[in-house]
Formats: structure tokens, C-alpha cells, sequence
């Protein structure tokens, strides 16, 4: 298997991925995080010790003007000592008056830009103080005056200290990132071996599916879009084994269908020509093949119209028309057989019923319900039809009396090439796909058909059809 192709590479790698980035920008964000808080904290400690050592120092420089410088410079250390700082006092011209010890990276002379930080009121920046600190460093500074002149405290805090702490929390937090993504890759890894698995079993199965073998059973799984999925192959599977074995049953049929009256008018056609059937009898054979032909014709036609429905090529062409009258147009060209049988035909003294359907097709439907009736009416019986609007749809039956169907061949009448033990000894004409046409004309023009029946009683055919609109 081509892992680059693969739903376990493409699923594994999209989780690395995640969880890298996830670790990065969780990384970045506690970097940015504790940088912050480190800042604001070392703000806040040299704003409260460069105020005490401000006022301290003005005290001193305002209790003893002429030799304050000592005082302050003593001030200054303890205030740098608790605080790690260094401290810096400023004239206003930007001289150094006094700095602790810790300053010597401090150069002596401050530049007279030192001043104009503070112009603009702003106590705290963080920059290496136009050069007078080696490295970027916390600057906090406090202007005072005192007797007369003004000075500005400056509280100093280099940002080594800052720089160790970020390098110890990035060590300490990327050692913890690593062992946490090791385990996390670890049972991606796993996991999404067992998600993928499914995937893979589905696909060997299909291939057997493919194959055409049509026994294959998907399992059930536990998550729920595989169990869907799995459920889905199982009636795809069940559909084409069902529709495999329609296949067969069909081509069987077809083929003996075929084969009847082929063989029929081979025989006789072959005994007319090597004189086997005498001169008299010639005629009556000659007949008999013509009827063969004949329903060797209508057995393709009616395929034709099947495969034609089926594969969605026959597009109804809706027209308005009267039911009533279509049907004693079909009664018309069964009046012959009607009179032999002395049937009676029921419930056309009704006013007309409109229908908005393919009239052609609907004909083809009459006509076929209307020949199966009489072709099993009982002599000197009844055919009756009836017509129920329900909605916007009329629902036509077609009764006829006679001996009726029992209920194992009443779901067995709408399929092809059926015939009951009777219609076979009724009509050897017949081809078994007339009932079969009309429920698939029926479906075709959103109805329904069905069928009941008594044993010897009657059995009656009953479809909807949409009302004239």
C-alpha cells in the first residue's frame, strides 16, 4: 500500500501535525506569558524601590544640603541590594551624581539624551539607555527636586536575570514537550490504526462484492458511521444477490421463451420444406407458425418497453383524457370474445372521468388488465369497473368472477414470465410479461397497483392515476 496515499498516512500525519503546532504555539504563548509577567513584576519592584530610594535621598539632600552626596550614595546601595538593581542619580544636565556598585557597566558620564527619556512622562522603558548599559535592561526613573535643583532617580535592572529564567522555563518545558508528544504520537499511532482498520475490511469485502460475491456479510461495528456504512454494504450486497438472481431467473426465461416458439417454427418450417407435412395440411402449419411469430414479437416489444422503463428512456407525454371512454374503446376489440363468453361488463354508466397521464401507456395498462379478465372470467360471468377519486388522484378497478388466485400466487402476479397452472393451460400465447408492463407503467406515473382475490369468487386489479389537473 502507497502509505503517502493512504488514509492511515494522510490521518496520522494531519494528527502530528496538530499536535506539533499545538505544542509550538503553546509554547510561544507561555514564552510571551511569562516574559509579560516577568516584566510587570520587575516594573513593579523598581517603581517601589526607586520611590523610596527618591524620597529618602531628598530627605537627606533637604536636611543637609552641602554633604548629602555620601548619605545618598549609602541609600542607594541598600535600596540596589534589595532589590538586585543598580541605582543611578541624575542632574538635569544628564550627569552622574552618584551610582552603586553594581553599576561599573554603567559608563560615567550619561549622555544628555538619558534626560529626555522622562520627557514625555513616561516612568519605565526597556532599551540599553542610549548606550549607557551594555545590554537591554529595565529602566524605571522618578524626577525630585530638591532644594532647588532636579534630579532624577534611576533604578537599573539588566535583563540576564530575565534571559536565565526564559531559558530554564524553555528547557523545562521543552523536555516535557517532547516526552508528552512521544506518547501522544504513540497512541495516535495505535488509534488510528484501529479507526483505519474498519476501512480496510470494508474494502476487501467490497472486492469480494466485486467479484460477484454476493454472500459477503459486513460486521457490525461500534462506531456509529462505520456501523452505517457496514449496514449500507449489507443491503447493497442483499440488493444484488437479489438482483443477480433476478438476472438469471430472467435470461433463463427469456431463453426458454425464446426457444418454445423458435424451436416450433424451426420443426415445422423444416417439415414443410422435405415435404414431411402433407400438401392439405400446409395451411393450418403455416398458421401456426405465423402465430409464433407473432408472439415472438410481442415478447420482444414487451421486453423492449421493459428496458426502456426501466433505464428511465420512457417519458410519459401527460394529456388530458376520459377513462370511461377508453375502456369501452378496448371492450370494442375484445367484442367478439365477450359475446362467446356471454360476460357481462359492469359500471360504465358513470359519468366521464378525466385522467392526466400518458394516454398511450394508460391504454397499454386497460388493455392488458381488460384481456387477463377475460381471458379468466367464467363463462357466462361478469367483468365490472369502478372509479374512486381520492385527493387528486382516481383509483380504477378492473373485477372480474371466476376462479380467482390463491394467496401464494397473489404476490407472484406482477413479475415477469409468471404464469399460474391455469393461465398456462388457458393461453399459450401469452409471454408473462403483460402484468409486469403495468405495474412498471403504474410506478412510472407515480401510482400503485394491487390485486385481491377470492378463490372462486373473483379477483380484481385496482391503480391510482392523477386526476385531470
Amino acid at each position: 500500500m502507497n502509505k503517502g496515499k493512504s488514509i492511515f498516512f494522510k490521518y496520522f500525519m494531519i494528527c502530528s501535525a496538530v499536535i506539533l503546532i499545538s505544542f509550538i504555539c503553546l509554547g510561544a504563548v507561555l514564552l510571551l506569558v511569562s516574559s509579560r509577567y516577568f516584566i510587570e513584576d520587575r516594573k513593579a519592584i523598581l517603581a517601589k524601590n526607586c520611590d523610596g530610594a527618591a524620597d529618602e535621598v531628598k530627605q537627606v539632600l533637604l536636611d543637609n544640603p552641602s554633604g548629602w552626596t555620601e548619605p545618598a550614595a549609602e541609600i542607594m546601595k541598600e535600596y540596589a541590594m534589595g532589590c538586585s538593581a543598580h541605582f543611578i542619580l541624575v542632574d538635569k544636565n544628564g550627569r552622574i551624581i552618584e551610582k552603586t556598585y553594581g553599576a561599573d557597566s554603567i559608563k560615567a558620564q550619561a549622555s544628555a539624551d538619558l534626560m529626555k527619556m522622562f520627557e514625555n512622562g513616561d516612568n519605565y522603558i526597556y532599551d540599553s539607555f542610549g548606550g549607557l548599559s551594555e545590554v537591554p535592561s529595565h529602566l524605571y526613573g522618578l524626577k525630585f527636586k530638591g532644594n532647588g535643583p532636579e534630579y532624577v532617580m534611576i533604578a537599573v535592572s539588566e535583563t540576564t536575570e530575565d534571559t536565565a529564567y526564559i531559558k530554564n522555563l524553555l528547557e523545562v518545558f521543552g523536555i516535557s514537550a517532547v516526552i508528552v508528544m512521544v506518547i501522544a504520537l504513540v497512541i495516535v499511532y495505535f488509534t488510528t490504526m484501529k479507526l483505519t482498520e474498519p476501512v480496510k475490511e470494508i474494502a476487501e469485502l467490497s472486492k469480494k462484492i466485486g467479484k460477484g460475491d454476493f454472500d459477503v456479510t459486513f460486521p457490525e461495528y461500534e462506531t456509529t458511521e462505520f456501523k452505517q456504512l457496514s449496514g449500507a454494504f449489507n443491503e447493497m450486497a442483499a440488493s444484488l444477490k437479489s438482483y443477480d438472481t433476478m438476472r438469471n431467473s430472467f435470461v433463463a426465461n427469456v431463453s426458454h421463451e425464446l426457444r418454445t416458439p423458435m424451436t416450433s417454427i424451426g420443426g415445422f418450417v423444416d417439415g414443410l420444406l422435405d415435404g414431411t407435412i402433407p400438401e392439405g395440411k400446409r395451411e393450418e402449419y403455416l398458421r401456426i407458425i405465423s402465430s409464433e411469430v407473432h408472439r415472438l414479437t410481442r415478447l420482444v416489444k414487451s421486453m423492449l418497453n421493459l428496458a426502456k422503463i426501466e433505464a428511465g428512456e420512457l417519458k410519459p407525454n401527460m394529456t388530458r383524457f376520459s377513462a370511461v371512454e377508453m375502456i369501452i374503446d378496448v371492450l370494442m376489440t375484445f367484442e367478439k370474445r365477450i359475446e362467446e363468453k356471454h360476460i357481462e361488463i359492469r359500471g360504465l354508466d358513470t359519468p366521464r372521468i378525466w385522467l392526466y397521464a400518458d394516454e398511450g401507456l394508460v391504454h397499454q395498462v386497460i388493455y392488458n388488465l381488460t384481456e387477463n379478465a377475460i381471458k379468466f372470467v367464467d363463462d357466462g360471468g361478469y367483468i365490472e369497473f369502478a372509479f374512486s377519486p381520492i385527493g387528486d388522484r382516481t383509483v380504477i378497478s378492473i373485477k372480474n368472477s371466476g376462479e380467482g388466485l390463491s394467496e401464494e400466487e397473489m404476490p407472484l402476479v406482477f413479475d415477469r414470465f409468471y404464469k399460474t397452472d391455469k393461465s398456462r393451460g388457458l393461453d399459450a400465447t401469452g409471454v408473462g410479461l403483460g402484468l409486469n408492463i403495468v405495474s412498471s407503467i403504474i410506478r412510472l406515473h407515480g401510482g400503485r397497483i394491487t390485486v385481491k382475490s377470492v378463490k372462486g369468487e373473483y379477483t380484481e386489479f385496482m391503480f391510482t392515476l392523477k386526476n385531470e389537473e
